[in-house]
């Protein structure tokens, strides 16, 4: 039977240590595997060349993907963000352009600014746009 004082503490610090470093590896590796699979520049070949390395001498093959593409990585990664942020800021302003009570509010006001309509009016529209 094992108590925990035949473990001791640094035994349990080493092991979390390691845990720690293992969990750290398989998430680069997934992270390689995404930019491998997502990239245009290579071709098949080299991706399966890759994948195998990958698979066949794991810590190896991580470190030369880091050392050999770790710029291309960081570049494919911004340009996916901007295009993902441009995306995102192109349908925020879709929607908002669509308009709303504040919209049709802004609108009538221009329209009494400019005299198109009268107080009386702009009130209607307010009241309609508000309902």
């Amino acid at each position: 039977m094992l108590f925990a004082a035949d473990y001791p503490f640094l035994n349990i610090l080493w092991s979390m240590i390691i845990f720690f470093a293992w969990v750290a590896w398989i998430w680069t590796l997934i992270l390689i595997f995404g930019d491998l699979f997502r990239r245009h520049d290579s071709s098949g070949w080299v991706k399966a060349a890759w994948t195998i390395f990958l698979i066949l001498i794991p810590f190896l093959g991580v470190l030369a993907y880091l050392i050999v593409n770790a710029r291309g990585m960081a570049e494919r990664s911004a340009s996916q963000a901007a295009a993902s942020q441009a995306h995102f800021d192109q349908y925020v302003q879709s929607v908002a352009a669509k308009g709303g009570a504040a919209s049709e509010i802004d609108k009538a006001k221009q329209l009494l600014d400019s005299g198109a309509i009268t107080p009386a009016e702009f009130e209607q529209l307010k009241a309609k746009a508000l309902v």
